[in-house]
């Protein structure tokens, strides 16, 4: 079983990749596209300023595979070699000699096969490497550069982050998923205690209980497949269980429930409701002695469900003073879900101790 899921996983990654590479990839046909739309434009440009569109076209045909060659040379060769590696010193040593080494390439196969003067921009004739020469030409080179790195890096970050943003998404959806597979086992262990309890005492509500379990677990079997159920199924199920624990309990248990608002066309997460109705047996019905009370309020109004319920707080706890409780696998599993589930506008969560009664408020976008 495990080899499975290692199978499937690690297919999960490459459909992740390949996906992520095919949605930021920069293929040949980007490549030629970009340096035919540059050139086009540079030559225009400079075949403007010079009203010479001829001399702008031979100067581009020589300068642009200079641009080519020390763009990708810097991008494939330096910036992986040196950049990455944090040795940026060197880096700027060698970007400094290639720069220096475009300048007499360039120089001379302008002097030699356009014109010999090499810079008709300037307020003079220029026939030999002057500084102004050099500093005009190696920082319109650097400038080409740093525009096409600017782009690879941009891409190169966008994929990452697009990986990473998957990645994370992926793995919060699986824990979600681990998540709502726990609501389940642990409901079902807790309900089939309560019909083990019946058994024992041979007692005749032993077969509506097994009933109305077989009712929630075929609710269970399809509602926490989905990632959203209807609200009003999951209130149902919700007063399915408080029937079955009202069969378990007899008069001494109190149950006021209040349920109003415009159900339709909501959705919930499945099964988050149940947890907070089945902390309340756990701790205040099964642990008091005398009177026990729980109410339930759940209200929709406009988008928003307000879920609130109480129940007394045991006997022991209070003259114990017993810290509220905040946790247990219930509770602990609601509040991972709400926040996996749900961003933090779309909920409040509250719970609170108060007149010896156990609060737990829930205010919900469905």
């Amino acid at each position: 079983m495990s080899y499975k899921f290692m199978y499937i996983n690690d297919k999960l990654d490459e459909l992740l990749n390949a996906e992520t590479i095919r949605r930021y990839s920069i293929t040949y046909k980007h490549h030629v596209v970009f340096w035919v739309i540059y050139f086009a434009i540079n030559t225009l440009r400079w075949g403007s300023v010079h009203d010479d569109f001829a001399l702008s076209l031979k100067t581009n045909l020589i300068g642009f595979p200079i641009h080519i060659a020390l763009a990708y040379f810097n991008i494939y060769f330096l910036m992986p070699k040196y950049v990455y590696t944090r040795k940026y010193v060197l880096y700027a040593f060698l970007m400094v000699a290639c720069l220096f080494i475009m300048l007499l390439v360039k120089f001379n196969l302008t002097y030699y096969l356009i014109d010999t003067n090499v810079m008709p921009e300037g307020p003079g004739e220029t026939d030999s490497i002057t500084f102004n020469y050099a500093m005009t030409t190696m920082i319109g080179e650097l400038y080409v550069v740093a525009f096409a790195t600017a782009i690879k890096v941009t891409v190169d970050w966008l994929r990452e982050h697009s990986k990473l943003h998957e990645l994370e998404k992926r793995q919060l959806t699986t824990e979600l998923k681990f998540l709502r597979s726990q609501v389940s086992p642990h409901f079902f262990f807790n309900t089939l205690n309560n019909v083990y309890s019946l058994t024992l005492e041979k007692s005749n509500k032993a077969p509506e209980v097994i009933l109305k379990l077989s009712e929630l677990m075929r609710y269970l079997l399809y509602a926490t497949r989905k990632r959203k159920q209807d609200l009003k199924s999951e209130i149902d199920c919700i007063q399915n269980y408080i029937d079955l624990e009202r069969i378990r309990f007899d008069d001494s248990l109190q149950i006021d429930i209040g349920i109003s608002g415009d159900m339709e066309n909501k959705t919930i997460a499945p099964m988050l409701l149940v947890p907070l109705i089945e902390n309340c047996f756990k701790h205040g019905a099964t642990k008091s002695i005398g009177e026990i009370h729980i109410a339930i309020d759940i209200n929709v109004t406009d988008d928003y469900m307000y879920f609130n319920v109480s129940n007394t707080v045991p006997k022991k706890e209070v003259e114990g003073k017993v810290a509220t409780r905040g946790g247990g696998i219930g509770l602990s599993n609601v509040k991972k879900r709400l926040e996996l589930g749900y961003t933090p506008e779309d909920y409040e969560l509250s719970i609170f101790e108060k007149d010896n009664m156990f609060h737990v408020n829930l205010k919900l976008k469905v």
